[in-house]
């Protein structure tokens, strides 16, 4: 990675954290939805970025938030988890242009972006309350904490990348 990115994943990294444990862990409406928006940090990641290091930066940002809302490090998997599932991702929802690695997710068509935004929203949902409940039989309330804040989670997402992508010229 060149410095520049270095610096730019740094701090988006340090303002997802921020915006997570101070605003949206405080947002818990009707018991089910809690918008995650940390999971964006991996989702915009470079694809020409250590994979390793992905990994490992999806551990650190999964722990950071499981200290901030002690919650024993279900973050911290699920983070781990999308890292390592994202190739998956990548393909299904950009197919050929990732696979030529000529994608550029920022500059991506916009339903493109939120096919993955979205699979990747639901699998780290997925993971995340499964782990947190660890009850077959609350296999409703695992699914429905996943759509109700997957929707959030999504919209809060997409929003975010529309805002802060790059407009070609």
């Amino acid at each position: 990675m060149k410095s520049n990115e270095t610096l730019v994943n740094t701090v988006r990294f340090i303002v997802l954290v921020l915006v997570q444990v101070l605003l949206l862990n405080n947002i818990n409406f009707m018991g089910y939805v809690n918008p995650y928006i940390y999971p964006l940090f991996i989702l915009v990641f470079p694809l020409t970025g250590n994979k390793t290091l992905l990994i490992f930066l999806s551990f650190i940002l999964g722990l950071t938030i499981d200290i901030f809302g002690d919650s024993g490090g279900v973050h911290a998997a699920a983070a781990v988890f999308i890292a390592w599932i994202r190739p998956v991702a990548l393909k299904y929802s950009f197919g050929v242009s990732y696979e030529l690695n000529s994608l550029k997710i920022s500059t991506a068509p916009l339903p493109r972006q939120i096919v993955y935004i979205i699979w990747m929203v639901l699998f780290h949902h997925l993971m995340l309350f499964s782990m947190e409940i660890f009850n077959v039989r609350h296999i409703l309330l695992i699914l429905k904490s996943t759509l109700f804040s997957g929707i959030f989670s999504v919209i809060l997402m997409v929003c975010t990348v529309m805002l802060f992508s790059k407009k070609p010229s």
